[in-house]
């Protein structure tokens, strides 16, 4: 029960100032090996075991997260009614020890040693009639459940190739480990500090050859502040365009991919946002904004069912007034003589 019996308190998340990239995460490179060679000495319960203190003092010392957590708990309480009783501390509590077990079967998914029998693959037809046709597409993400067991997907449907792209410096050293743990994997992690000249190429020559992109759409990232506003949890909220841009350019289809426990295992959901992404010069923030606002409804419909499995402990809603910088993406988009943005249709929303 998500906090009973706990007095509701209004969270007071981050202020605005704080990026979510400044605070930092438990899942470093080398800690997830480190946490990998635990499991396999001890198993899974007396794992967790040893991980819910670290978790629990995680949540002691880092007020801003906490705070973020409860915040987003009690928007999803006010906008869903889910809980008996309005989530307090000891509900922020529970959504990071969820979050402790889901950082053990990120681990488990990225050295494949995650089972296949516990993922229910929801919607794959339509990236299996992709790769029947030799055509690539981009994935939006979102930081929910263990999303890395995508690989499972990758590895149960032959020719799929997905390229995950990460805006921090460990993709080599994620790339590397995943080498070690499974050899055969068709994932690979992509760092794309910024989006330039050489990145558009590099992306269009991968989805041309018929591979996938994953990009997160919850998250802003540092150097590129370009976002649309949408409705989100009885709240407007700033999303990434990065993700609708970048399809755009490429010419391919956006497919929305999730994951969220579902019985002893996760659900990994696969849904088409758009065939193709148009953003017509005249009216393409207002383009941009409408498919945040499909991306954003879908994220939070998955929640209604999974409300633990969100996994951004920093002050989300905040980002709504931060400034936005031109960004190379964004810059790249505007100025190509061939991008969609050019086009007289109307966006198929």
């Amino acid at each position: 029960m998500a906090g009973a019996g706990n007095k509701a308190s209004k969270a007071s998340p981050q202020t605005p100032s704080t990026h979510w990239a400044q605070i930092g995460e438990s899942s470093f490179v080398a800690g997830m090996w480190l946490l990998y060679q635990i499991h396999r000495l001890l198993g899974r319960w007396l794992f967790l075991l040893c991980l819910y203190p670290v978790v629990s003092y995680y949540w002691l010392s880092r007020p801003l997260a906490r705070r973020s957590s409860l915040d987003y708990l009690q928007r999803m309480q006010q906008a869903h009614g889910l809980w008996p009783q309005p989530p307090g501390w000891r509900a922020s509590l529970r959504h990071f020890r969820v979050f402790a077990q889901v950082i053990l079967d990120k681990i488990l998914a990225i050295a494949g040693r995650y089972p296949a029998s516990r993922v229910q693959v929801l919607g794959q037809q339509a990236v299996m009639d992709l790769i029947a046709r030799g055509q690539g597409a981009v994935f939006i993400t979102a930081h929910m459940g263990c999303i890395e067991l995508s690989q499972v997907l990758a590895e149960q449907r032959a020719g799929l190739r997905l390229n995950v792209l990460v805006h921090t410096r460990h993709a080599q050293q994620f790339n590397r480990m995943l080498a070690r743990l499974s050899p055969g994997s068709q994932v690979r992690f992509l760092q794309v500090k910024e989006f330039n000249a050489a990145t558009a190429i590099l992306l269009a020559e991968r989805v041309s050859a018929g591979e996938f992109i994953a990009i997160a759409g919850d998250r802003v990232p540092v150097h590129a502040g370009n976002t649309a506003q949408a409705p989100f949890l009885g709240a407007q909220a700033a999303f990434p365009t990065g993700p609708y841009v970048m399809a755009a350019l490429l010419k391919c289809p956006l497919l929305l991919m999730t994951c969220t426990h579902a019985g002893d295992g996760y659900a990994l959901q696969i849904e088409t946002l758009a065939s193709q992404v148009l953003l017509p010069r005249a009216g393409r923030e207002q383009a941009l904004a409408q498919y945040a606002a499909r991306y954003a409804a879908a994220l939070e419909a998955r929640l209604r069912s999974a409300p633990w499995d969100w996994f951004n402990f920093f002050p989300f809603w905040a980002q709504a007034n931060a400034p936005q910088p031109v960004t190379p993406l964004a810059q790249a988009q505007k100025s190509s003589p061939h991008d969609p943005e050019r086009s007289t249709h109307a966006d198929p929303l």
